[in-house]
């Protein structure tokens, strides 16, 4: 059986980008995917649940996520970064692309196990999360919220009940709500223990 270190102290293998429908590659490992409002601190949460500065892009520009970027774990399990949604400066026939794009995955994807729904612990659950979480019902695909950037709030526990109350309705909802700070390693471990489940 893998440690916690040995799967999440290895490289994190970059192994595909996908910038429409046709590229997504074939891929027969577990998965699991991350997905969020662009500016949710994705990138960053990924990087720092790998251990490493640089696997997946950080920019300091909302939005600059285009493609599904795909990454392996000892070829064990695969991690997904979807391009960020909800970003009002990109035009409206890239966002149409970018949301076709994500949809065609999520609902095709036989070896995706779950799906890590990002919000942004300062905002809650805004429109468009609630549109993704509705889309995700309806597809019947997994998924868990998880808060980022806890450490820039101070009622962590307020936010996560109001979170779990608004998440009684939808069937696809994980019922656990992970609380992280990717600059303050909170509650990393937690996530990965999930992720390593699914090996």
């Amino acid at each position: 059986m893998i440690s916690l270190k040995e799967l999440f102290g290895s490289d994190c293998k970059f192994i595909a980008g996908a910038a429409s429908a046709e590229q997504i590659p074939d891929n027969f490992m577990p998965e699991v995917a991350f997905v969020g409002r662009s500016n949710v601190g994705k990138s960053s949460l990924i990087n720092a649940i790998v251990g490493q500065k640089d696997c997946a892009r950080v920019s300091k520009f909302p939005g600059r996520t285009q493609q599904i970027n795909f990454f392996s774990l000892l070829d064990k399990i695969s991690l997904v970064d979807l391009p960020g949604y909800g970003y009002a400066a990109i035009s409206k026939k890239m966002r149409k692309t970018w949301d076709d794009l994500i949809l065609s995955y999520i609902t095709g994807r036989q070896n995706l196990r779950r799906i890590f729904l990002l919000i942004d612990s300062r905002h809650g659950i805004k429109k468009n999360d609630e549109e993704v979480m509705w889309i995700l019902d309806d597809s019947a695909v997994p998924y868990q919220i998880v808060l980022t950037k806890i450490d820039k709030i101070a009622n962590v526990s307020d936010i996560k009940q109001q979170i779990l109350s608004q998440t009684t309705n939808h069937a696809a909802a994980h019922p656990l709500v992970i609380a992280t700070s990717s600059e303050k390693s909170i509650g990393i471990n937690e996530l990965r223990v999930e992720i390593a489940n699914f090996i």
